[in-house]
């Protein structure tokens, strides 16, 4: 160390020297480094640059308040429909920051509960884009709470006015003089509830991550901001999001980003469909694939969705009162609307349901009763509004109530004109005792004993329908003196009749009774939607058709021209 120091002395000592003799060859004055403040003058900077730091920190006291109030003020002026509430703020003199502490949004039409509650929200200048002479700021927060239930979203369903152009994005930027540049979302939580004894939906554990939302750094790119999102979906499912964003786009902002759902519990939704006549129970939801919403071009092009292990009915009530049919026209309408349309795409490039029991409900029967497919396994490949995409194809499999081997195949095409699809369906060997529900219905009987066959060709194009039904009965039996024992004299008489029915119009050879019902013509309203008219086709024609004899089916055929059953 001794040796060192005596060397870096000698050394400094040369230079001088060197640099002194310099200067007088040169003529030009030498140059010494400046000598530090010590003593009293350094003593007289730090207790100056102390007391400016006292002197800010005892002056935040004073100003917190009065700016909590200002703050509080612009943020309202900006909300149409809400009312913002600060309880505390802070403001941090060293970095020019904020802090406002149990931030509380309520809805003025329902002010309980709240409608968000941010415990802490912290806004800062963005120093590192100062270098850039970019003002901007960050803002972060912690732990909030976004709670919605049915009133609120009823009393935003009376408004003209999206909830998304309410004034939240002005409210927001009203808390800091600079522009938000970097937007961070930790551990947020988000919940639905509606009425009646349901799960709520939650997601917890909500974290987003934008930045270069003001595009400070003019990356050379459509989409400049970064977005990344990670949620907990109703205790056990997955989401995340991770792309770019245009924050700044008019008139809304933009996304482009991959998405990633696992194991979504969809009983969860069970509150929601209910208002539009489904019910639904259990089911996992896994869908991955890429969105894009911008102004002027908007995208969902899935690469896979699975749906597996639910229950689903959709439940027949009155055609005039029911929401599922006033959804299901809507649905068709926004379909042929957006078919073609070369600012949209919508693909799914393969859906599948796995181990499912879908069903129908037709509680306006009397009595009401169920017809459904269980084990359902079915894959919908090719699901686009282009029609250069090409067909939709379809393939199910299941047991027709519990029972009958099913397959239906068929395709479809998104088509402005309306429906166009073809389907190809076929039920083997179905215990009719496991259908008596429904023949109780619309027969007003029920079988003992017997095996049902169902074969039907449909194709729908430009309004007009062409196909066929053929239902087929073995060893049919609906008299049984043990079984119907209690029923009505009326009663008995009837099912005996179906009993000489059945054995008049039996194939001798293959011991069955077939018949057969054409369908040829145009659709009486091409307005329905493809499910309401594929229900209508089954609804008239798979019933007169099954209970050949009677008087049992509807009013009016789903097409004009429809040949009367035929025995076979």
């Amino acid at each position: 160390m001794v040796a060192f120091t005596l060397h870096d002395r000698e050394l400094s000592d040369s230079m001088s020297t060197s640099m002194s003799t310099s200067n007088k060859v040169t003529g030009k004055r030498a140059w010494h480094w400046p000598r530090p403040l010590t003593g009293k003058p350094m003593r007289w900077v730090g207790l100056s640059l102390l007391a400016v730091v006292v002197l800010a920190f005892i002056a935040s006291f004073f100003i917190d308040e009065p700016l909590r109030r200002y703050v509080e003020r612009r943020m309202n002026e900006s909300l149409d429909g809400y009312t913002v509430k600060i309880q505390k703020l802070s403001f941090h003199p060293i970095g020019a920051s904020l802090t406002l502490s149990d931030v509380i949004f309520t809805q003025n039409a329902h002010p309980d509960p709240p409608v968000i509650h941010i415990p802490k929200l912290a806004a800062s200048t963005q120093w590192r884009e100062v270098i850039r002479l970019k003002a901007v700021a960050d803002f972060r927060l912690d732990n909030p709470k976004l709670y919605v239930n049915l009133k609120q979203l009823s009393e935003e369903a009376k408004k003209e006015t999206p909830v998304t152009q309410r004034g939240w994005q002005e409210a927001f930027q009203a808390i800091y003089p600079l522009k938000i540049n970097k937007f961070k979302l930790v551990n947020g939580e988000v919940t639905y509830i509606d009425e009646g004894p349901f799960k709520p939906l939650r997601l917890s554990a909500v974290n987003i991550d934008a930045d270069n939302i003001r595009n400070v750094r003019s990356k050379e790119r459509t989409y400049p901001s970064e977005l990344h999102v990670d949620a907990v979906v109703f205790d056990n499912g997955k989401l995340v999001i991770d792309g770019n964003a245009d924050f700044l786009a008019d008139p809304h902002p933009g996304v482009k980003a991959d998405v990633k759902l696992d194991d979504i519990v969809l009983g969860y939704f069970e509150p929601v469909v209910r208002h539009y006549d489904v019910v639904l129970k259990g089911g996992l939801l896994s869908v991955a694939g890429a969105v894009e919403y911008a102004p002027t071009f908007k995208a969902v092009d899935l690469t896979g969705a699975t749906i597996r292990d639910v229950r689903l009915d959709w439940v027949h009530t009155r055609p005039d009162k029911s929401p599922s049919a006033a959804a299901a026209t809507t649905a068709q309408k926004a379909t042929e609307k957006t078919a073609d349309r070369p600012d949209m795409l919508v693909r799914l490039r393969e859906l599948r349901i796995a181990n499912s029991d879908l069903g129908v409900i037709d509680r306006a029967a009397k009595p009401e009763y169920r017809v459904f497919l269980s084990s359902t396994d079915a894959t919908i490949t090719n699901l686009s509004n282009q029609a250069a995409e090409g067909r939709s194809v379809v393939k199910v499999r299941g047991k027709f109530v519990g029972s009958g081997d099913t397959l239906v195949t068929g395709s479809f095409k998104a088509n402005p004109k309306g429906p166009d699809f073809d389907a190809d369906i076929r039920i083997e060997n179905t215990d009719m005792t496991k259908m008596n529900p429904l023949l109780r219905a619309h027969g007003g009987f029920d079988v003992v004993s017997g095996v049902f066959s169902f074969y039907s060709e449909i194709k729908l194009k430009d309004g007009y329908v062409n196909g066929y039904v053929k239902p087929l009965f073995k060893d049919l039996v609906a008299y049984s003196a043990d079984q119907d024992r209690d029923k009505s004299l009326m009663q008995k008489v009837k099912e005996r009749i179906v009993n000489v029915v059945g054995k008049v119009m039996k194939n001798q050879p293959r011991k069955e009774v077939a018949t057969k019902v054409d369908i040829s013509g145009p659709v009486e309203n091409p307005q329905y939607s493809t499910l309401q008219i594929i229900s209508r086709i089954v609804q008239n024609t798979f019933f007169k058709a099954i209970l050949p004899g009677f008087e049992s089916s509807p009013k009016s055929l789903p097409a004009k021209g429809a040949v009367p059953a035929k025995s076979g």
